[in-house]
């Protein structure tokens, strides 16, 4: 896409000038519907825009694999795709069978379905057509029985026989029937329901495979009935349904046309409702315990202004000259919260939009800024003259927070943002004091590999310009004893002694102007 003239286009859109943005909507059937998915993702990647796009397709086959799946899952993008699937139509279906067997008979196939869609009516396949659906049909059947009796993510290769596939389902699927329609967005069970209702036995076999080729250029004719039933209400339950939970199985089961005596279709959806339940049922857990959590969050932020009013030397360095007991207990009850939630999302035993949330998005920033700063002055207090705690020493659970931040702010609007007018009350940048370490050793070891240090150092000088020119540092760094104080006084005296009539952009902030807050 980069390539052609739908980036210069899509401008058209775009444009931050315009009044109100006009919606996007990609929609496509049949292999447009996978160029539609792209190019709703293309979109979504490039982040032309504060307002989603939507994707709607129509017999669309299946494009990507886990890891596409779970990052669209991450970025919260499946809301941004509906896909609407007829029950014996082939091509939402055929990449569940390896490529190299649905290659052959679908170019077969394909003349056919175009010349239908180009010319409109129907006209009745020649053998060889229908040799071809046959051929793709058992191809895809024999993968599919195979699923069900061993598992999708079965371990072993089926004896050599058959390849898994790799591609998998992301977004609302729409299943239609004669029946009616069912809406399900859980990827594992999307995957399931495209198995299951191919194995229906409700028509002989030849039948199916004209359907399998006639539901495909029919989907118009699928969306109207799909309305008329839903206008009319006519929609039956089974007799025996013992609660709501089973009588919704039962309609979203008989909408989508899968066979009532089929038990593995009811186990998928309440498979897709447990997870649901049990990420919801861990999501209140947290956030209970988030409540605990900022309780210690407060008395951290009693203690620091303690260390900063009382004792006039910033919690930071008053941590890293000695450990608190109280203090450190602090630190180390809330890295034990925050390490289980992390691991928690990597099991996938929270929403795929949890770290999409501002509640935790605001949570994890308010700790790794307030906390963070601790684990910094625990590492190089133990780890005196040794190693970095940037390259080496940084947990995994800060890592993920301030990623989760980046991406959060890439879909987050600059449009009637203001920047700051005083200093910030925590250092933005978590690391800041790994940074200040960093710069201290290098000045301690100045003579050796001058060149390289002096350009680190230069780096530093710049980057705390920076920090202090848009506002993102707190006013503590200045207090007289603190490590960053200790850095200046010692780089200026460096410069000066090189070169009397140094300045510099760092030199007019803290000497001239001055920046006490």
């Amino acid at each position: 896409m980069e390539n052609t003239d739908f980036q210069a286009k899509m401008q058209i859109y775009t444009d931050s000038k315009q009044r109100q943005l006009k919606p996007i909507i990609f929609v496509g059937h049949s292999l447009g519907g996978a160029v539609a998915t792209l190019a709703t993702l293309w979109v979504l990647e490039k982040r032309l825009r504060q307002s989603s796009p939507l994707c709607i397709t129509f017999g669309s086959p299946l494009v990507g694999d886990v890891g596409l799946v779970e990052a669209v899952g991450r970025e919260n993008w499946a809301g941004n795709f509906c896909h609407v699937v007829s029950k014996h139509d082939i091509v939402p279906r055929m990449l569940l069978a390896p490529s190299e067997s649905v290659a052959e008979p679908l170019i077969a196939i394909l003349p056919y379905w175009q010349g239908i869609m180009t010319n409109g009516g129907k006209t009745v396949p020649d053998s060889s057509i229908q040799d071809a659906v046959r051929t793709l049909l058992n191809n895809v059947l024999q993968y599919t029985y195979t699923v069900t009796n061993y598992g999708p993510d079965s371990p072993r290769e089926l004896d050599g026989l058959i390849k898994r596939s790799p591609y998998r389902p992301f977004g609302t699927y729409i299943f239609c029937s004669g029946e009616g329609a069912a809406c399900i967005d859980n990827s594992e069970t999307v995957l399931k329901i495209l198995i299951l209702t191919m194995q229906s036995h409700e028509k002989p076999y030849d039948d199916i495979v004209q359907d399998c080729l006639s539901e495909h250029v029919e989907y118009g004719s699928v969306l109207s009935h799909i309305i008329e039933k839903s206008i009319s209400g006519r929609r039956t339950a089974k007799p025996d349904s013992e609660s709501s939970d089973k009588m919704g199985m039962s309609l979203q089961l008989e909408a989508i046309g899968v066979d009532a005596q089929n038990d593995h279709a009811p186990i998928a959806l309440q498979m897709a409702r447990d997870i649901e339940n049990k990420h919801s049922r861990n999501v209140a857990k947290l956030a209970i315990e988030l409540s605990e959590k900022q309780c210690i969050m407060t008395e951290l932020e009693w203690s620091k202004e303690r260390s900063e009013k009382e004792n006039a030397i910033t919690y930071y360095d008053s941590f890293r000259k000695h450990e608190d007991m109280d203090t450190n207990l602090r630190r180390e009850r809330l890295a034990g919260f925050w390490d289980e939630i992390i691991e928690m999302w990597e099991r996938h035993e929270l929403p795929s939009d949890f770290q999409t949330q501002n509640k935790w998005i605001n949570a994890g920033n308010t700790y790794r800024r307030l906390v963070e700063p601790l684990d910094i002055a625990h590492y190089y207090r133990m780890f005196e003259g040794k190693g970095n705690y940037l390259s080496d020493g940084r947990p995994t659970r800060h890592k993920v927070l301030e990623k989760w931040m980046e991406e959060k702010e890439k879909t987050r609007s600059s449009r009637g943002r203001s920047g700051r007018t005083k200093l910030a009350s925590l250092t933005q940048d978590s690391c800041f004091w790994a940074q200040v370490e960093e710069a201290l050793k290098e000045m301690k070891n100045l003579e050796q590999d001058e060149h390289q240090k002096l350009g680190n150092l230069e780096m530093f000088e710049g980057y705390a310009t920076k920090m202090i020119n848009d506002l993102n540092i707190s006013a503590d760094v200045f207090l007289e004893g603190s490590s960053f104080m200790k850095w200046w006084k010692e780089w200026k005296e460096y410069k000066r002694n090189r070169f009397p009539e140094w300045r510099s952009p760092l030199y007019e902030i803290m000497e001239t102007r001055g920046c006490k807050g």
